[in-house]
């Protein structure tokens, strides 16, 4: 493996991750909030090893905590229904996050696929939620994330 290939990233679903990964997140988030825990008694909390939280600990993050500045770029399959790609976009707004480019194709057999570029500005919240917010509306099939930059 050359070392371009250690610098690449992925970008996976929760569900995708081996159990470790999502402890290792966890211990984290832990010695975060409470600034008196030791990473012993962190990674005990969550039943992994130090060595394990140490091996991963700077290979992964919650996707939110390194989202601010940056354009995410994903793509909506969603309903031909009237009004729905104005409820997704109040959805980005009501997360204060800024639109860059939005492109919906013509839709074939009910179904479009909406892209859009959204800047992640300082005041936007929890992207992560807003995501989630958005591909929990009625009318939309499914959501994915195809760019970080």
């Amino acid at each position: 493996m050359t070392r371009k290939d250690d610098e690449k990233y992925y970008m996976v679903k929760k569900r995708a991750l081996p159990e470790v990964l999502l402890k290792v997140v966890e211990a984290k988030r832990l010695l975060e909030t409470k600034s008196s825990l030791s990473v012993q008694e962190a990674t005990e909390a969550v039943d992994i090893s130090r060595s394990s939280f140490y091996k991963y600990k700077d290979d992964i993050f919650p996707f939110h905590d390194n989202a601010r500045g940056k354009t995410i770029t994903f793509m909506i399959q969603m309903e031909d229904t009237p009004g729905l790609l104005s409820v997704v976009l109040n959805q980005v707004a009501r997360h204060l996050a800024n639109i860059l480019t939005i492109h919906q194709s013509i839709p074939v057999n009910g179904v479009a696929s909406l892209t859009l570029s959204v800047e992640i500005c300082p005041d936007t919240g929890d992207v992560t939620k807003m995501l989630d917010d958005i591909e929990s509306l009625d009318g939309i099939h499914s959501l994915k994330i195809l760019a970080r930059e």
